[in-house]
């Protein structure tokens, strides 16, 4: 039988998938080919959606990108019908489901499922060895067993914090209460990310069955998945496969034939960036507003409502059914010393394939721009990447083979985060850059810290001084004091390491700042109110487009006359810029 593979994933739904799919059922129907079109989660190469897969037995898939709904008509007339496949449109000739191949150096333990299985069908994830890690558990380990294999195989929380998710396993289950709760961060809100939102929309069952045997592990009976309201593909998919576990018997009471109870709930959030720290998160479960609270007590000896809770995010989650079947020691043979296994990215930015790969730590930060991402797009020089959200911040280009492990990013004053990678190029303003995160983690503190509430916004009425050509001399000591007064001030995770895309900008890119503060330039040519644009007479042939386009008047002359550009009237738009073809306009 021929099976169809279309990436519905929200990139490929938003690229037009659901479209696409409805026309290969269409054109399979009006054929009448033997044939089953599955939607599947991500496949990875996000800017190639639509991809569709076609699947025949005994020869190798051919993977289609970009494909639109007249594309897809001729792949079954083309391909199927007529027996020849259409070879322009294919980007992967490829054994059956090998999508390993759609990024050089990737390593699929998180994404093993992702775009290879119907994430609705819970048959199709029991094929793949689905569920068998929890029946492993409770029929051949003990909790004590399971959290050891958990710590040995090196699996640090892939939140962020980058802390040993054994451990904290090892706490909750020490802690004594006669009700413990688990909880799935999904969370997810760095701008740029979507490695969660992916793996819930691809492998849904995968998290259900890691959080089982995390439950099983620490004696909880009750777990939430805690996830955005704007992930609604996601929250579909993961309603469907609680069902579909229920239904089965592998949520519910006596797990497996075992005294094993255990049952997930789905909770919404609103969109809070600050429900993404654990005890926000926990206290917008309960109803209430979703603000830190101090630590200690940690949430495995107090957490949801009181009780001793533990809490992972997704892609911890999606580790754990592996780890269980396949062992510590495989999983530990990949990565650093310190920094075990694998890792999903999100590329974005100025990188030519963007999209989500899943690569060993331990990786430098060249092999993942130029070998796995494909380099810069357009031509244009690699500058940075801005790695970790907005608790994160930006490494150089100088520093490409830095080693992508939690303590070496650490030392640079960014974090890991949990796999957000903006990639730059020199157009990227650093003081803007600085600015755009700054500015939202400005708009998402919760305001219960006076230093993360004013500090973030004296810095970021600085920044906005600098970049429209109002900087002054001492503004750099200043943001530096500030930043670390809001870092030893604050509270929480958001507001400690808020300042930390300014202090790295700072840090590696100093004479940025000093061009905006002394110059009153951008280096980058991106801050409007420092530009200058000027005309060339030598090739000014006054055609009048650039004339036309002022909205303001600034620029005057006559058809086929040198024309003349007023300052004083200038509002720096830069369309005259855009559209003249033989550039005339000089931009400075």
């Amino acid at each position: 039988m021929i099976q169809i593979k279309v990436g519905l994933g929200t990139c490929g739904i938003s690229a037009g998938g659901e479209s696409v799919y409805k026309e290969l059922l269409n054109q399979i129907q009006t054929a009448g080919l033997d044939a089953r079109v599955v939607g599947t989660g991500c496949m990875g190469r996000c800017f190639d959606e639509v991809l569709v897969e076609v699947i025949e037995d005994g020869l190798p898939s051919s993977l289609y990108a970009n494909v639109t709904p007249e594309k897809a008509k001729r792949i079954i007339t083309e391909h199927l019908v007529e027996n020849n496949p259409i070879d322009e449109w294919i980007i992967n000739h490829t054994p059956t489901g090998e999508l390993e191949d759609l990024f050089p150096k990737q390593v699929r333990i998180v994404l093993r499922n992702c775009g290879k299985i119907d994430p609705q069908s819970i048959d199709e994830y029991i094929e793949t060895g689905g569920y068998k890690a929890i029946e492993k558990a409770l029929k051949q380990l003990t909790p004590n067993e399971i959290i050891d294999t958990v710590i040995r195989s090196g699996l640090r929380g892939r939140g962020g914090a980058g802390f040993s998710s054994g451990m904290k396993w090892k706490f909750a289950k020490e802690a004594q209460s006669d009700k413990k709760y688990l909880i799935c961060n999904a969370d997810e809100g760095d701008p740029g990310a979507f490695m969660d939102r992916s793996v819930l929309e691809g492998d849904p069952h995968a998290v259900l069955e890691g959080m089982m045997i995390a439950a099983f592990a620490i004696g909880a009976d009750e777990a939430y998945i805690y996830c955005r309201a704007e992930y609604p593909h996601a929250i579909k998919r993961l309603k469907r496969a609680i069902q579909q576990c229920e239904e089965r018997g592998y949520l519910g009471h006596g797990i497996f034939g075992s005294n094993f109870d255990f049952k997930i709930k789905i909770k919404e959030g609103a969109g809070a960036f600050v429900c993404g720290e654990e005890t926000a998160l926990m206290a917008s479960i309960e109803g209430k507003r979703g603000v830190p609270k101090l630590r200690p007590p940690f949430p495995a000896q107090k957490g949801l409502w009181g009780k001793p809770t533990n809490i992972n995010n997704v892609e911890t989650f999606a580790n754990v059914p592996w780890i269980i079947l396949n062992g510590a020691e495989a999983y530990a043979s990949y990565g650093t010393e310190k920094s075990k296994g694998t890792k999903v990215f999100a590329l974005a930015g100025k990188i030519a394939r963007s999209g989500l790969a899943e690569v060993p730590m331990g990786i430098t930060i060249n092999e993942i721009v130029y070998e796995v991402g494909g380099g810069i797009k357009g031509g244009h020089q690699f500058k940075a990447i801005q790695i970790g959200g907005p608790s994160g911040g930006c490494i150089p280009a100088t520093m490409g083979d830095l080693r992508i492990d939690y303590d070496e990013i650490n030392k640079t004053g960014a974090i890991m985060g949990s796999g957000g990678l903006i990639v730059l190029d020199e157009t990227t303003c650093m003081v803007d850059l600085a600015k755009f995160f700054l500015n939202f983690t400005q708009n998402e503190s919760c305001g219960k810290c006076t230093f993360c509430r004013i500090g973030t916004k004296r810095m970021l009425e600085i920044l906005d001084r600098i970049t429209i050509g109002e900087g002054k001399d001492g503004d750099i000591e200043l943001l530096e004091d500030l930043a670390q007064k809001i870092n030893i001030g604050s509270l929480c995770g958001l507001g400690q390491t808020a300042p930390n895309p300014v202090l790295t900008t700072i840090k590696y890119f100093r004479e940025e700042y000093e061009a905006h503060i002394y110059r009153k330039k951008c280096p980058a040519l991106n801050c409007s109110a420092l530009l200058t644009y000027t005309i060339d007479d030598d090739k000014c042939n006054g055609c009048t487009l650039c004339v036309r386009k002022c909205e303001s008047k600034a620029i005057t002359g006559e058809l086929k006359k040198l024309h003349t550009l007023d300052q004083s009237l200038c509002t720096k738009c830069g369309k005259c810029y855009e559209v003249c073809n033989f550039d005339a306009i000089i931009r400075n």
